[in-house]
């Protein structure tokens, strides 16, 4: 009945619009593609009757590139011979991938191959990873490899062959027909055809190698012409692996590079570091892998060092699929650091792995309790849960900080470049900080030029996230009545233009020798400016700014950051004249 009611519930629905009709035809691809291990009722037959006659007004509307396109979705297999059946009689490239998707036993793949058209039999022999009785049951049938095409009478005769299959044997006709001649087994010589095909190629390249000065004499084969393409560099591609952790598929023109390599596999005690012991250790526990290094070999576009991203995969019943991840290039000032910065970067990754386990099974057990995936819960227990589960999405947060100070100490981790608004940053991130101090009496004051023209050489969101980190450690130490002082300037320094934010310290704050060692406790909880507190935030906050080319240092009583300016020295003259306002 639980199949019966998804079903129903599916064709209930009037798919419009494009994304609702591909939405459709995924959902009816999942749903036929179930193994159903019982024989289905009166009312099922029925659903299911529906079922096919609503792919067919789908197959209508949405075209076979795109039908094509979501059946190849990596992720998903179906299991269903009666499915592979009805994809196999449509289109070449719908037909190509549904038998690629198709999932089936033995005995449903001996059934279905000899009632499948003969077109699609040249498809399934494409795949690599059929049972060997399929594969024996395809050869018995005359379904063969790519290859070339048996040779003709004319010896001058060439042709590329598609998959070669089998075709049936003509019925005698009760009229007479002309006699079609068949090639010959044997040539006048008595040699197999074949023999002679491959003795022609070797005089051909005899021939070839006696004229190779001789451009215009020697003759040149076809695919002697196709120059090779250029090999661009690759910055990412996306990737999906097996159960093994084999990549069995890859976006665009690196497939073919990429395709076959263990992102996960027995290693030798000299390639046993410690990104693969993370990697491994997330592979057997089926966790997500975070920007972890790794190294590829073979082809120069995909050659070198890169970050790892992957999340498990799993089916509707809830097994392991693979992995779907992507590969992307480190920044340039990680491929600088030295080989023991890399090094004690890796060690700390590591242990805020082993943290970040633990931490995790127990943010999922008091997920599973707070929304009773399991049963039903005592509401005592859901809140009790929910607060364990906030608690500890916090501590990852603050592990995730930890993993941020140290790549960014090592320098295995940099600041994008792009274009950011500090003047319109620094104002949001004040209005939001403004409702939570003025009840207290306090508050930070801004004072900036009025036509300021700050366009940081940074990336917008890492730009916001460090201000936020400053201004809201400030604000979380500023004690009752307490007015601080901020300043957004322009200035031009030796190295160029760069914006200087300046802001006077808490009097708590004031009164530490060292505020990026500071212990100081924050007066207000409303404002979350991380979990270590304001010295860890400052630290962290030194470490951004440095990796986007500024600074962040204490002067007297003030705290004082710098940020390089996309604007030159000469349009920063008017600015730096025309006064402050408040």
């Amino acid at each position: 009945m639980f199949f019966d009611d998804r079903l129903a519930t599916v064709l209930r629905q009037r798919a419009s619009g494009e994304a609702g009709l591909r939405t459709q035809y995924r959902q009816l691809l999942d749903l036929l593609g179930k193994d159903r291990t019982h024989g289905p009722g009166r009312r099922e037959q029925s659903l299911i009757a529906a079922a096919w006659r609503r792919m067919d007004a789908l197959a209508d509307t949405i075209p076979a590139d795109e039908r094509a396109r979501i059946i190849r979705e990596p992720g998903w297999r179906f299991r269903s011979a009666d499915l592979a059946a009805h994809l196999a009689e449509q289109e070449p490239k719908v037909a190509a991938a549904g038998l690629t998707r198709a999932d089936l036993t033995v005995e449903d793949w001996t059934a279905l191959i000899p009632h499948l058209p003969v077109r699609a039999r040249g498809f399934l022999r494409l795949r690599r990873d059929l049972p060997v009785d399929v594969e024996a049951l395809l050869a018995r049938l005359g379904v063969h490899d790519r290859g070339l095409p048996s040779p003709v009478n004319e010896p001058e005769a060439e042709a590329v062959a598609e998959p070669v299959v089998a075709q049936p044997a003509p019925r005698r006709s009760i009229r007479t027909r002309p006699a079609v001649s068949h090639p010959r087994e044997h040539d006048e010589t008595g040699r197999s055809e074949i023999s002679a095909l491959v003795e022609r190629i070797a005089q051909f390249r005899r021939e070839r190698s006696e004229s190779a000065n001789d451009s215009d004499i020697a003759p040149r084969l076809p695919l002697d012409e196709l120059s090779e393409m250029p090999e661009r560099p690759v910055a990412s591609f996306g990737f999906a692996t097996d159960v093994s952790g084999r990549i069995e598929w890859a976006s665009g023109e690196i497939a073919p590079m990429i395709i076959g390599t263990r992102i996960a596999a027995a290693r030798r005690p000299a390639e046993i570091t410690a990104s693969a012991n993370i990697i491994d250790r997330a592979f057997a526990r089926r966790q997500p892998i975070n920007a972890v290094p790794f190294s590829l070999g073979g082809a120069s576009a995909i050659a070198g060092d890169w970050l790892l991203d992957a999340q498990p995969g799993f089916s509707v019943e809830g097994h392991f699929t693979g992995y779907v991840g992507r590969f992307r290039r480190p920044p340039a000032d990680s491929r600088e650091a030295s080989g023991s910065e890399r090094q004690e970067a890796d060690r700390i990754r590591q242990l805020l792995h082993e943290l970040r386990t633990p931490v995790t099974a127990v943010q999922g057990y008091a997920e599973v309790i707070q929304q009773q995936l399991f049963g039903p819960a005592p509401h005592e227990y859901r809140a009790l849960a929910a607060a364990i589960a906030a608690d500890a999405a916090r501590i990852l947060a603050g592990f995730e900080e930890l993993d941020r100070l140290a790549r960014l100490e090592t320098g295995a981790l940099g600041i994008e470049s792009g274009e950011a608004d500090l003047a319109q940053l620094v104002r949001r991130i004040l209005d939001q900080l403004a409702p939570v101090l003025e009840p207290r009496g306090a508050g930070i004051a801004l004072r900036m030029a009025a036509d300021a023209n700050l366009l940081a050489v940074c990336d917008s969101d890492a730009a916001e996230a460090l201000l936020w980190r400053v201004l809201a450690s400030l604000a979380t130490i500023c004690g009752d009545h307490e007015m601080l002082e901020a300043q957004l300037i322009p200035v031009i320094g030796t190295k160029g233009a760069f914006a200087r934010l300046s802001c006077t310290l808490p009097a708590a704050l004031a009164r530490e020798a060292n505020v990026f060692a500071a212990t100081t406790k924050p007066q207000d909880s409303a404002i979350n400016a991380g979990l270590f507190g304001a010295g860890f935030a400052f630290r962290l906050a030194r470490a951004e700014a440095r990796a986007a080319g500024g600074t962040l240092e204490r002067e007297d009583d003030r705290l004082v950051m710098t940020l390089p300016l996309l604007t030159g020295t000469e349009g920063l003259q008017g600015q730096m004249t025309s006064g402050i306002a408040g």
